[in-house]
């Protein structure tokens, strides 16, 4: 996927080369030059009932977003002790919370009065307790509840029985994942090498510089396939960052259900990586990765974009965006070019590809391809497919 770039901000943080693992490092020594990077042909189908049928929807819910669990938010959304934030996440009202000790937990946001939201709006609070708006119940951000409005007009109350309840969670690679149903979590398929490659990143000590939700008329795996390809970038992306990238394979590892892609950028040549060791690797490539099942990373010079694709339907998926930055912006040019790539990438990715995907969801619910297409610029689409298809 494309990276999209302005004038340097002042004082940002630098990504060598050498910053990330050893294994990322060694996918980028694999990237050719642009000149020599070569396309395999290659045809295959999938059936137009995986983004249609109702049978498919319900085995990826039972078998995929129940069974494992799944990410909520990336953790710097809650970075400070003493914040949390409400989120709609499939489809269940939740709490991310980081206490004053520094532990991440998730609850449900629902009072044990009587159901209430504790809080209503996404907006990150920073407040040591909760309050429902209700009958003014009040818990702590681990949960517990510490007050009661008229504790004498309850006979035999127990505090220590009504906390919030909390769903198992972990925080892996930056993002908080949680058992949505409430079970021992397996954590199987999350991938320790992604998580590895995103904690070196820089994704756990992120600054959130902007959030942004989606509610889109389309099949999650429709939004995901961009993401997945660079076939669409010339033709999606004409009018606006289009030219900027030519026709090429990545470098791809596979972990699992979890894609990793590398690339060159525009006029990238290998030798680029050893004239400064001090450069910004996010200069010279591109990382898009896919992590179980739903996150999509994407790396630019000076932010990265972190996506989860959450599916609610045969034929609607809410995104949850955040740009990603190295800290706040510190000078006026550095907002500048935050404001501007964030305008950008909304733009990119709203309006061009999640547009394709909600027009692409129309064909589909009338049937029409039968068995969507797949050429050898998409290959990673089916690689990703069959990882998935083996777990369902």
């Amino acid at each position: 996927m494309a990276t999209l770039d302005f004038a340097a901000p002042a004082k940002r943080k630098v990504t060598r080369l050498t910053d990330l693992t050893e294994s990322q490092q060694a996918a980028i020594r694999l990237i050719p030059a642009e000149r020599d990077a070569v396309v395999v042909p290659m045809t295959e189908t999938r059936p137009n009932a995986i983004f249609t049928g109702r049978e498919r929807f319900e085995t990826e819910q039972a078998r995929i977003f129940r069974r494992f669990p799944v990410p909520i938010l990336p953790e710097a959304v809650v970075a400070e002790p003493g914040s949390v934030v409400a989120i709609e996440a499939y489809g269940m009202a939740l709490l991310v919370s980081r206490a004053r000790d520094g532990a991440v937990r998730v609850l449900l946001n629902a009072c044990q009065h009587k159901g209430s939201k504790l809080i209503e709006d996404c907006i990150v609070h920073r407040q040591g307790r909760m309050t429902c708006p209700y009958h003014a119940w009040t818990y702590g951000l681990d949960g517990k509840l510490i007050g009661v409005a008229r504790p004498d007009v309850f006979e035999g109350f127990d505090k220590g029985t009504r906390g919030l309840r909390e769903l198992p969670s972990r925080v892996m690679g930056g993002f908080v994942y949680a058992q949505l149903d409430g079970s021992e979590p397996d954590f199987s398929q999350v991938s320790d090498q992604v998580s590895a490659d995103l904690d070196a990143l820089g994704i756990p000590n992120a600054h959130v510089y902007g959030r942004k939700r989606f509610d889109l008329k389309a099949n999650w795996k429709v939004v995901l396939e961009p993401f997945l390809e660079g076939y669409h970038v010339q033709r999606l992306h004409a009018a606006s960052i289009g030219d900027r990238f030519v026709d090429a394979p990545s470098i791809v590892d596979q972990f699992g259900a979890n894609i990793r892609q590398v690339s060159g950028r525009a006029g990238y040549e290998p030798s680029m990586l050893d004239e400064d060791p001090e450069t910004n690797v996010h200069k010279l490539v591109t990382h898009a990765y896919t992590a179980f099942p739903n996150i999509v990373i994407v790396t630019s010079q000076y932010y990265i974009s972190a996506m989860i694709l959450m599916p609610y339907d045969v034929d609607r998926t809410v995104v949850e965006y955040c740009m990603l930055t190295p800290g706040p912006a510190t000078t006026p040019k550095a907002e500048e070019v935050f404001e501007r790539s964030y305008e950008l990438i909304i733009n990119v990715f709203g309006g061009e590809d999640f547009r394709a995907a909600e027009i692409s969801q129309t064909g589909l619910a009338m049937g029409v391809p039968e068995e969507p297409l797949y050429c050898g610029l998409e290959d990673n689409i089916l690689r990703y497919y069959n990882a998935l298809e083996a777990l369902l």
